[in-house]
């Protein structure tokens, strides 16, 4: 609905929701899996099938965006290891690999993927909710820290490791689910009996993969964070963006996730 627009950057694909969940032939009752435990048996097998992926993490659950154009491929990768359902008008139909077999493109050969920087802003992040009849009362906020909170995006090398701060908030209403994602200072402007996060109230720092703009057709980013960290049994929040991908972690297992992320980029050269 949106009006065409010089200051619109729209990226030349449509995207399809992959949302996966255990125990399931059907999403009621079903419990949502989170990225650590799919990434092996869904974003791995897909990266080296030259699928590429926009992950979004919510607070309720996880969903992997892929192309509508690789749709046929990534039904025959998964079939193997999944129940794979399609909507329609509400209901949830079972997809066949026959369905799709037309046109489907054998994966070509797997080329070395390329190992990203990745940056550790010292920024403290919180993972939290709102009860959408509440979102009213925090509205007013919410513009002044989207619109007119914002500050220059500080330019970091590309071997950069850490940086100081970094301008990170996340919204997103999903089904009538919200979910936000900022600093722990942001945080702090906002009324605190209205904003709900785990009983732990962990805070979480942030990863994040690219020195420059990624683009959509590159595969194997979120496979670099995810499968090394799926190995070490670490939760991780994930963000795909336009331009960069990000990974949030408990703030407790940064120094490990840095280590082994580290690792794997010295083993790959």
């Amino acid at each position: 609905e949106l009006p065409p627009s010089e200051f619109m950057q729209v990226a030349d694909s449509t995207w399809l929701v992959l949302s996966v969940v255990s125990n399931g032939r059907a999403p009621s009752g079903c419990q949502a899996t989170g990225v650590t435990k799919i990434a092996r048996s869904v974003i791995a097998p897909l990266a080296e099938h030259h699928v590429s992926v926009l992950m979004l993490s919510t607070y309720q659950t996880d969903f992997i965006l892929v192309r509508e154009r690789d749709l046929p491929v990534v039904i025959h990768t998964l079939a193997g290891e999944f129940d794979i359902y399609k909507e329609e008008s509400g209901e949830c139909v079972p997809v066949t690999c026959d369905d799709v077999s037309n046109g489907f493109l054998k994966p070509k050969p797997a080329a070395s993927p390329t190992l990203h920087p990745v940056q550790s802003p010292q920024t403290r992040f919180c993972v939290l909710t709102v009860a959408p009849d509440t979102l009213p009362a925090i509205a007013t906020m919410l513009i002044d820290v989207l619109f007119y909170s914002h500050r220059p995006p500080r330019e970091a090398g590309a071997g950069s490791q850490d940086l100081d701060s970094i301008t990170f908030f996340a919204f997103s209403l999903i089904e009538g689910y919200i979910s936000i994602v900022m600093d722990a200072e942001t945080q702090k402007r906002f009324p605190s009996d209205l904003l709900l996060t785990s009983s732990t109230g962990e805070l979480w720092r942030m990863v994040r993969i690219g020195g420059q703009p990624l683009g959509f057709d590159e595969c194997g980013i979120v496979a670099q964070i995810a499968e090394p960290l799926a190995a070490a049994d670490i939760s991780a929040y994930y963000i795909s963006t336009f331009n960069f991908d990000h990974a949030l972690v408990p703030e407790e297992g940064i120094a490990e996730v840095i280590q082994l992320l580290q690792q794997r980029q010295e083993s790959g050269r």
